[in-house]
């Protein structure tokens, strides 16, 4: 007797026959913010996104406190000249819902790029919080193929769009997973 596998990706037409990341963008664990699937979208494979323009930053936050939080903005020092997040401070109720700042539009966009962004790079993002603090992360630049190929750029910056221009604070002790740099807040 043969055994049979079979799975959720079998078949004729599975998901197995298509590229997948090996991880799908930075995560991390912070002071009861849970920060998942973090990337930046870059160009099509073999070009780049020139430098001065923007990208979009897809990630999805889940506040596992106690307490509902504010993540109050994002920094990429050294690699974009702001930050903006779509509708301003983005609220995290204690243990609700994941928000999903997800695709395939960017609801957070990296604007005035310092420098060419190329597929298979990482910048850092510093993300700050109202009661978390910040955290630094390590964010992955995915080439706009793939399952990211139906994914927007930035048509430019949203209306009403809180942006931070503020510069990545001092690391401090490190906590959280691969990748996440705990910073002072000032």
């Amino acid at each position: 007797m043969i055994p049979a596998i079979a799975g959720c990706e079998a078949g004729a037409d599975a998901p197995t026959l298509e590229f997948h990341a090996a991880a799908p963008g930075a995560q991390a664990d912070f002071n009861g913010i849970r920060i998942t699937n973090a990337f930046v979208l870059g160009a099509p494979v073999g070009s780049t996104v020139p430098s001065g323009s923007s990208a979009g930053l897809f990630i999805s936050l889940y506040n596992g406190g106690d307490s509902s939080d504010t993540l109050l903005s994002a920094t990429a020092p050294g690699s974009a000249g702001s930050i903006s997040l779509s509708g301003g401070n983005v609220p995290l109720p204690a243990n609700a819902a994941p928000v999903n700042l997800t695709g395939p539009d960017p609801k957070v966009v990296l604007e005035n790029l310092a420098k060419p962004l190329r597929g298979g790079s990482f910048i850092p993002v510093q993300f700050d919080f109202q009661h978390a603090g910040a955290v630094t992360l390590q964010v992955p630049v995915e080439p706009q193929a793939f399952q990211w190929a139906t994914f927007s750029a930035p048509a430019s910056a949203p209306a009403g769009a809180a942006v931070s221009t503020s510069t990545a604070t001092p690391v401090t002790s490190p906590s959280g997973t691969a990748g996440a740099t705990p910073t002072a807040t000032p």
